[in-house]
């Protein structure tokens, strides 16, 4: 049984912080590539960053200089970790990996909201 939860959303400032965290069960973490995708409300969702199983990363070019993914496969651990946030990011964010030829697992996914 593949297991992705999401933690760490919640309501921040703009211009403020925020890491996001996934832990995921169920699949051979170390060798699959984990990622983040985000969805607005009336929106598509969308892709927000990825990392592979050897460390490479990449981002949307909206959050690029402010995101940063990363991973911790003693733990089975995904991050992200969010600064200088915009309202345009709030979205509710969740964990994916691959499940097979552009198929993905999702997590239940985690609410950021960035306002004064």
């Amino acid at each position: 049984q593949v297991q992705l939860v999401e933690s760490g959303g919640g309501l921040v400032q703009p211009g403020g912080s925020l890491r996001l965290s996934c832990v995921a069960s169920g699949i051979f973490f170390n060798i699959v590539d984990m990622g983040w995708y985000r969805q607005t409300p009336g929106k598509q969702r969308e892709f927000v960053a990825r990392v592979t199983s050897s460390g490479n990363t990449n981002y949307a070019d909206s959050v690029k200089g402010r995101f940063t993914i990363s991973r911790d496969n003693a733990k089975k651990m995904v991050y992200l970790q969010m600064s200088s946030l915009k309202p345009e990011d709030t979205a509710v964010y969740y964990c994916v990996s691959p499940r097979g030829f552009q198929s993905n697992y999702w997590g239940q996914g985690t609410q950021v909201t960035v306002s004064s």
